[in-house]
């Protein structure tokens, strides 16, 4: 079986020089190699492919067989690593927290040890009848949230 820190290793060596970055690098039973790659503009099939060929190149088949699949973080899928929210900082996201709420708001700011979400809500005003929108920051350790996702909305 393919060592998963080799397989990483390699996946690293592959990107080098390039603006992408590694999402997940997954060994599965019977040798199934999926490794999942991303970056600021998103990845095009081209450079899937040149890290697919590179992984080859240094994989022997005689000695392992393995079926390989290279692809990219796809627009839907949570979050896995500190570049994805960096990546989409200003943007819209969906949350939901390990209690069970679900949020949803504008990314503000990612760290090593959190993350800042603004959400936008209507509360009553004091002044009027009509309730007004208010927004209010959320910080939270990634440990605290089961997923975080870009949010795609159809206006």
């Amino acid at each position: 079986m393919i060592d998963k820190k080799e397989l990483e290793a390699l996946v690293e060596e592959g990107l080098s020089g390039s603006d992408c970055f590694v999402v997940d690098v997954q060994v599965k039973p019977d040798n199934v190699l999926v490794v999942e790659i991303d970056n600021k503009e998103g990845v095009d099939i081209e450079r899937c492919e040149t890290l697919h060929r590179f992984l080859e190149s240094k994989l022997d088949r005689d000695v392992e067989d393995y079926e390989l699949e290279v692809g990219s973080a796809g627009i839907t899928s949570p979050f896995k690593v500190l570049k994805q929210y960096e990546k989409n900082i200003g943007n819209e996201v969906e949350l939901l927290t390990k209690k069970g709420e679900k949020l949803s708001g504008i990314l503000k700011s990612a760290s090593a040890d959190n993350f800042v979400v603004t959400v936008t809500k209507k509360v009553k005003s004091e002044t009027s009848k009509r309730k007004v929108e208010v927004e209010e920051d959320y910080t939270f350790g990634y440990e605290e949230v089961k997923y975080t996702k870009y949010l795609i909305r159809f206006k």
